[in-house]
């Protein structure tokens, strides 16, 4: 399964200019917490039924309340997230 095909692989490392093996690193350290932090956020919508902003939808008493700061110790090295919360 690609995530990506190979021109927007291509593009992609243009855009961060990547040059070296560091630079390399760096972005998939990037993209593994930007990914990280969507799996959280989608999490926490299907916990509570309803999409961020979505009150229409809202069937629950429970809501989100905010974020809390994380460091997750990943084979890229440690990484800063924002924990999405509820108020359960």
């Amino acid at each position: 399964m690609s995530l990506m095909s190979k021109e927007q692989l291509k593009q992609w490392i243009k855009e961060k200019n990547m040059q070296s093996v560091e630079d390399i690193q760096s972005a998939l350290k990037e993209l593994f917490a930007e990914t990280l932090q969507e799996m959280l956020e989608a999490e926490l919508e299907t916990s509570l039924g309803y999409a961020k902003h979505d009150t229409k939808n809202k069937k629950t008493t429970n809501s989100r309340n905010g974020y809390s700061k994380k460091k997750v110790r990943s084979e890229y090295g440690d990484v800063d997230i924002q924990v999405p919360r509820d108020r359960a």
